[in-house]
C-alpha cells in the first residue's frame, strides 16, 4: 500500500466530505476492513480498496484521492455498504468522491466522453431502426430512436 505523506494534508477536505450527501457517516468506519473484503473489484485489482481510499480522505489527502484513477473503479454493487457492521454508506462515498472529483476536472477521458454522448444523443449507444429490427426479430419491443427529453434535461 506505501506510506501516507500527511504533509500535504488539507484538514478542511475531512469536513467538506462529511458536509455532502453520502459522507455524513464515513466519520464513524472503525477501520475493521470489511469493506475491501467485501469487494469485487478490489479481489481482481488492488489499486482499488475502499478501506484506504477512506483513510485516505479522512486524513485530508485530497488530490490524493481526488485526482487518482482508483476511485473511478468502484462498480457500484454495494457489496461493502451492505456489509458494513457501522451502517457507512461507502457506495454513495466513492460517489461522492466521483463527483467531486469531475467537478474539479480529475475525471478519466472515457466519463467525459459519456456524458458528452448522453448530452447529444441522450445515451451512451444511439437506437437506431436495426437496432429494432434485431429486437424485433428477437421478440423483444422497439425503443424510441430518439432520447430529446434528456436532451432537453440536461440543456
Amino acid at each position: 500500500m506505501g506510506t501516507i505523506d500527511l504533509s500535504k494534508s488539507d484538514p478542511n477536505f475531512r469536513d467538506q466530505l462529511t458536509r455532502e450527501p453520502g459522507g455524513e457517516q464515513i466519520s464513524a468506519c472503525f477501520v475493521c476492513r470489511t469493506c475491501t473484503a467485501s469487494c469485487p473489484i478490489s479481489a481482481v485489482n488492488e489499486k482499488f480498496n475502499p478501506f484506504r481510499i477512506i483513510r485516505l480522505a479522512l486524513y485530508g489527502l485530497r488530490d490524493e484521492v481526488l485526482k487518482n484513477d482508483f476511485i473511478w473503479l468502484c462498480s457500484s454493487c454495494y457489496a461493502c455498504q451492505e456489509r458494513c457492521p457501522q451502517g457507512v454508506s461507502i457506495t454513495d462515498f466513492m460517489t461522492l468522491l466521483k463527483n467531486l472529483a469531475f467537478k474539479e476536472g480529475h475525471a478519466p477521458v472515457g466519463i467525459k466522453t459519456q456524458m458528452e454522448l448522453i448530452k447529444a444523443q441522450g445515451r451512451i449507444y444511439a437506437i437506431d431502426e436495426f437496432d429494432n429490427k434485431k429486437r424485433n426479430k428477437a421478440g423483444l419491443p422497439s425503443l424510441p430512436t430518439s432520447c430529446d427529453v434528456v436532451k432537453e434535461l440536461l440543456a
